[in-house]
């Protein structure tokens, strides 16, 4: 990774077609090239927990059943479609003994194979030497997420994800559960979903209401192969006191604006930083004085919210150092759908799909995670919104789904025909376009 002294060298403004948000050519080259190419997040490994528990994930038009197997520690995924007629055979989620297309009866077991066909004689034979069986699909286990790939000549995900279990392995993400899921059916595309989260540049504009105990809020950002993060590398202010852009001064006493910060994504947003985190922030009140400095007095919530985490029986990840922390950043692009935000004992998690072949539609998924001691995690079923008019998620997610539909409206104007992406601070969409292009073109125009 560059130093934070480095910015990069910038010859050319950088432009992104708008065809690759509003073609209907570009998503059906996606479907073609990008969907069944790369590997996907399918589900949380929580969400299916039993032997012969599953979950239906669609993506563009194909669709995947995701199972546990009957040994309770390993998942088979298969394409989700009846090789007799064609019928989806599962939708949603559930539990089952096996896999039945409900139109003629014919059933399969957990490791997608065919054990009945209704009437079967009546192929005299001639089925024997047909491929009957569900087709497999390939998967894998990373950070408590099952991921799944429909090429069988793909590279391994280990492979795939590289270098991401480098910075993010130390946050441990598979000892994280769901606190909270919400599945949005938004009238925007996909990608412009996913880029409401891919930099820290809307901050200032967007969320007004963090600049004042927020700290630093200008970001640098670094591609990684594929993938691609951003973080507050340069900061010069921090947590708790003005954003260096509202030209404040840095209060006498920093201790309300650490708590205020932290009342504010709980708040808000309940997700990243955790109820945990706000509950122990409070305590720097009366067990700090009023003139510690804003290191000290973030320090000291981050320990009192370590301390709260032992005290539920799940603690801090051993091995996320303040080191650890520092390199990975704040925000992490992995491609091509998802983005996550990870802290000591919270994350979340975003990813986004199109929703049939409209570019102008997409599924988005929001995963708020958290550490929990033994026993302690909720039960969480995913709120599903096909229709988001008149709701409320919470102001932060409010804010960030107000600009996707307004950007989607706005992208369809005459007068706009590129977007020209801040080079500093948002390198991930930068690096997404690039190797988005590359999938689906075969080139990069970026």
């Amino acid at each position: 990774m560059a130093t934070v002294s480095e910015k990069p060298r910038v010859r050319d403004v950088i432009r992104v077609s708008r065809d690759n948000y509003l073609s209907s050519e570009f998503v059906q080259k996606e479907k073609e090239h990008l969907w069944p190419k790369v590997w996907q997040v399918a589900c949380r490994e929580e969400q299916i927990p039993n032997a012969g528990d599953y979950i239906v994930f669609d993506v563009a038009d194909e669709s995947i059943i995701v199972v546990r197997d009957r040994n309770g520690e390993t998942f088979s995924a298969f394409h989700n479609v009846c090789p007799h007629r064609g019928r989806q055979i599962m939708e949603g989620c559930g539990h089952a003994v096996n896999f039945r297309c409900q139109y003629h009866n014919w059933t399969f077991d957990l490791e997608g194979k065919n054990v009945v066909i209704q009437d079967k004689e009546d192929w005299n034979g001639t089925l024997d030497c047909e491929q009957i069986d569900l087709h497999r699909v390939k998967t894998g286990r990373w950070g408590g997420f099952v991921w799944i790939n429909m090429d069988p000549a793909s590279e391994t995900l280990e492979e795939y994800l590289d270098p991401i279990p480098e910075y993010l392995d130390a946050f441990e993400y598979e000892n994280m559960r769901l606190r909270w899921a919400l599945e949005l059916h938004i009238p925007c595309n996909w990608k412009v979903a996913m880029e409401a989260f891919m930099e820290g540049y809307h901050v200032a504009a967007t969320h007004t209401q963090l600049l004042p105990t927020q700290g630093e809020d200008y970001t640098t950002s670094f591609s990684h192969g594929k993938h691609s993060h951003f973080g507050y590398w340069g900061a010069t202010a921090m947590l708790g006191t003005p954003s260096p852009r509202l030209k404040r001064d840095t209060p006498a006493d920093v201790r309300p604006g650490v708590v205020e910060f932290f009342r504010m994504m709980e708040e808000d947003f309940a997700a990243i930083f955790t109820d945990r985190d706000y509950e122990a922030a409070k305590r720097i009140m009366t067990e700090l004085p009023a003139d510690a400095d804003p290191l000290t007095a973030f320090g000291m919530a981050v320990e009192l919210g370590r301390k709260a985490a032992e005290e539920d029986g799940c603690g801090y990840p051993p091995n996320l150092t303040p080191e650890a922390m520092y390199k990975a950043g704040t925000d992490w692009h992995v491609f091509p759908n998802c983005v996550t935000l990870p802290y000591f004992d919270g994350a979340v998690w975003y990813r986004a799909r199109p929703d049939g072949d409209d570019p102008s539609k997409c599924i988005f998924n929001i995963w708020s995670l958290k550490r929990y001691g033994p026993g302690k995690e909720p039960k969480v079923e995913t709120e599903v919104h096909k229709d988001i008019t008149g709701k409320s998620f919470g102001l932060i997610v409010d804010q960030d789904v107000a600009n996707m539909y307004m950007v989607q409206k706005g992208m369809k104007s005459s007068a706009f025909s590129h977007a020209r992406p801040n080079p500093v601070q948002e390198e991930e969409i930068i690096n997404f376009h690039r190797t988005l292009e590359q999938y689906v073109l075969g080139q990069r125009r970026v």
